[in-house]
């Protein structure tokens, strides 16, 4: 079960920051193109990186705690899970944190003004609200 490691902590990580879309309604999953382009730059930068280093030998991994599934490059599957896991799980906190403060971004729509600061209680009893 070791080989395994690498993508529980990467699952532990998604499990963790699910309720900020969940309750929260952050919308995160709901702007896909959003995320693409967050994502985008992440992953080819740090991709093409790691292929580098792996190929000068700079680079390894513990292939005890690792599939074996391995991608062109000799780039570890759970790395490239990696590279899209924890970049959407730091957009979830920060989308959440936006949420919560009313913090604007600066891509609304001109003339949408802030949402207004609201307590995670507030949220969550808004929430349940539009449910009913």
């Amino acid at each position: 079960m070791s080989h395994l490691a690498y993508l529980a902590v990467l699952a532990a990580c998604l499990l963790g920051t699910a309720p900020l879309e969940l309750l929260l309604g952050v919308r995160v999953y709901r702007r896909p193109a959003r995320l693409v382009l967050t994502l985008l730059p992440v992953v080819v930068l740090f991709v093409a990186w790691d292929v580098y280093a792996i190929g000068r030998h700079q680079w390894t991994y513990d292939l005890r705690r690792l599939t074996r599934v391995t991608l062109p490059g000799r780039l570890p599957l759970e790395e490239l899970l990696f590279f899209l896991v924890i970049p959407v799980c730091s957009v979830l906190t920060l989308e959440a944190v936006r949420r919560v403060r009313g913090w604007r971004a600066g891509d609304e729509p001109p003339g949408v003004p802030p949402e207004p600061p609201l307590s995670i209680g507030a949220l969550l009893e808004r929430r349940r609200a539009a449910r009913r």
